[in-house]
């Protein structure tokens, strides 16, 4: 072989490099150690005979050769990554790994009891839960299946809507009824719907307690520290909060089930999705809250 051919690996070397900038980025991005990047990419330089990358302190900038080279990766990462969902979609056997993302909220307050029923009615697929509250990559194959809020998801995915999540005031069982403290969103949660509300409806000004997730709020709320707008699905059956009021109309989010096109017809994903739907559907009344009709 000709040492100065370029391989699959070189060119994933090149784009994740290009893409995050830095070694280090590089090397979390594949899953390896920053000394490994390192020396592949000095590797590649030496082979090819030129300078991929200029390198100062604040990262690393392709030449126009790196240029060159990750334009073409990008186009070979997304033909590999369209056979790998071919591929996939031709298996019609219920079997095989299902990588799922969703939050941390819905699978502590709904999904995990219902992967534990999925599990026991399909012992022959495996399933990997991510959790995380950003949109993992679908067409990247960081995940087969979705389940998370959305007003927009995007359109390259196709899936469906199961269910309206209600939201509304609640504070602890412990806490006097007149207590005006309130819990909100820090900023790098991103829960932009709920900072406006919270301002418009006056509540902005008593909010002295601050944090970044959903289940951060929830145990602020337990503990007294204040009152704080929460997923109906999460806090009605906890004996140690109390609801104030209805639902919030304006802040109820739709619930989606979505996947990649290429992998809608492969039988244990669409198992999974199915299964979802239905044990969700039996659920509507918890998603709306309890005392909603469904």
């Amino acid at each position: 072989m000709n040492e100065k051919n370029i391989q699959w690996d070189d060119l994933r070397i090149v784009l994740a490099v290009a893409q995050e900038g830095t070694l280090s980025g590089a090397a979390r991005q594949l899953g390896v150690s920053h000394a490994t990047v390192f020396r592949r990419l000095a590797d590649i330089e030496r082979r090819l005979g030129t300078q991929l990358f200029e390198r100062a302190r604040s990262g690393y900038s392709p030449t126009p050769a790196g240029e060159d080279i990750a334009a073409a990766a990008r186009r070979v990462e997304t033909e590999v990554l369209a056979v790998e969902r071919r591929i996939a979609g031709q298996d019609l056997r219920p079997s095989g790994t299902v990588r799922v993302t969703t939050t941390d909220t819905l699978l502590l307050g709904l999904l995990s009891p219902i992967f534990a029923a999925f599990r026991r009615s399909y012992p022959e697929i495996e399933l990997e839960v991510a959790v995380s509250n950003q949109l993992f990559s679908l067409t990247k194959r960081e995940a087969d299946i979705a389940i998370r809020p959305s007003l927009a998801p995007p359109e390259s995915l196709v899936g469906r809507r199961i269910g309206t999540i209600a939201q509304a005031i609640y504070r602890a069982s412990i806490q006097d009824s007149d207590t005006a403290d309130w819990v909100g969103p820090d900023e790098r949660m991103a829960y932009r719907a709920l900072e406006i509300w919270m301002a418009q409806s006056g509540h902005d000004s008593r909010c002295h307690y601050r944090i970044d997730t959903l289940l951060g709020m929830l145990a602020a709320v337990r503990d007294g520290i204040g009152r704080a707008v929460l997923p109906c699905y999460l806090c009605d059956d906890d004996e140690r909060l109390v609801r104030v009021g209805e639902p919030i109309p304006e802040l109820a989010t739709d619930l989606w089930l979505l996947t990649h096109p290429d992998l809608r017809r492969v039988a244990r994903i669409r198992a999974l999705m199915e299964f979802v739907a239905q044990a969700v559907s039996n659920r509507s009344k918890q998603l709306l809250g309890n005392n909603s009709p469904p």
